[in-house]
């Protein structure tokens, strides 16, 4: 017997404010057609004036505790993934930590962008198999609507705020892809591609900055890189595409989307879409369209599903996981 991190249970939350691409056509040379054609997206959230990163984390970590039957005290860890932390420091994460209730444990912020999640389901994952938690709840959460320039039209429309969160919990396995559980990933980085997509601002520059992107650059590595790494994991899982119930990808565009679904050989009736209605939520984009996939009656337990993003960094990667 081997141990496995099991998802436990799931949740997301959506600042109340919806943003449809119509509003942009006030400010800016572009229409609501132009947007959908290029990204799929037809509207998104924003965080109202005063909530924070953090605020939205809290909101997706109950309910994905209400999910699991769990509370705070019976978590071991917390990891955050997200780049819009409410501030340099201390960690959102240790501010979710405090706002739940839970004083004891640990908690930590991962950053790597859109594919945050899927490296702080990595970090998670380690956590546990190594006996370092049995409980860890792995969130993503951003506020990406700070951090965008509203006079660019090739980057504001295409970004939101939100958050998901998942309880990864440690359980047995046979050590065969029938187990429940993280079954296998793959991560990556390429420092030499990180002027194609950024944030002009730092501790650097003294300011927030605003999301900087080479759109072309971006959807052509994505196109490359989200396959592949998807590919991977399966060949360390022991899978392969046709095993695959689920593609459950970070939602950034619908070409993007389909065209990686294409070369997995999947038809888009096995991939999860939320893109139209929240936009790109950087690294909630993954655990958001999780919990709407097992909400809407998609994903269900013992399924196979595969996850892949890839963000600023260049970072990218990919779970393979069995509901």
């Amino acid at each position: 017997m081997i141990t496995r991190a099991i998802v436990k249970g799931v949740g997301h939350y959506l600042p109340e404010r919806v943003v449809d691409n119509r509003e942009f056509e006030k400010t800016l040379d572009t229409t609501d057609e132009w947007i959908r054609s290029r990204s799929g997206i037809e509207r998104r959230h924003f965080a109202a004036e005063g909530q924070t990163t953090s605020d939205l984390a809290v909101k997706a970590a109950r309910a994905a505790l209400a999910d699991a039957g769990l509370g705070p005290d019976d978590l071991d860890a917390i990891v955050l993934a997200t780049s819009t932390a409410d501030l340099t420091f201390p960690s959102a994460a240790t501010m979710v930590q405090a706002e739940l209730g839970m004083t004891h444990g640990f908690a930590y912020d991962v950053q790597a962008v859109c594919a945050g999640f899927v490296f702080a389901l990595s970090n998670a994952n380690a956590l546990i198999l190594s006996g370092q938690a049995r409980r860890v709840l792995v969130i993503g959460a951003e506020t990406f609507s700070r951090i965008l320039d509203f006079t660019d039209r090739g980057t504001c429309v295409l970004f939101g705020d939100g958050a998901g969160a998942l309880v990864l919990e440690a359980a047995e396995g046979d050590g065969t892809s029938d187990d429940r559980g993280i079954l296998a990933l793959d991560l990556n980085s390429d420092g030499r591609h990180r002027n194609i997509l950024y944030v002009d601002g730092g501790v650097s520059t003294g300011t927030s900055g605003h999301v900087r992107m080479m759109g072309k650059e971006v959807f052509r590595h994505a196109v490359e890189k989200l396959a592949a790494t998807a590919h991977a994991a399966l060949d360390k899982a022991g899978l392969s595409g046709g095993d695959v119930d689920w593609l459950v990808p970070h939602q950034a565009n619908l070409r993007i989307i389909k065209a990686t679904a294409q070369k997995m050989g999947l038809g888009m009736d096995h991939v999860v879409v939320t893109v139209q209605d929240h936009g790109n939520t950087s690294a909630a984009s993954i655990p958001l369209a999780l919990s709407v996939g097992k909400a809407r009656g998609q994903i269900k337990t013992g399924d196979v599903v595969v996850t892949e993003a890839i963000g600023g960094g260049l970072a990218w990667g990919a779970v393979v996981l069995r509901w």
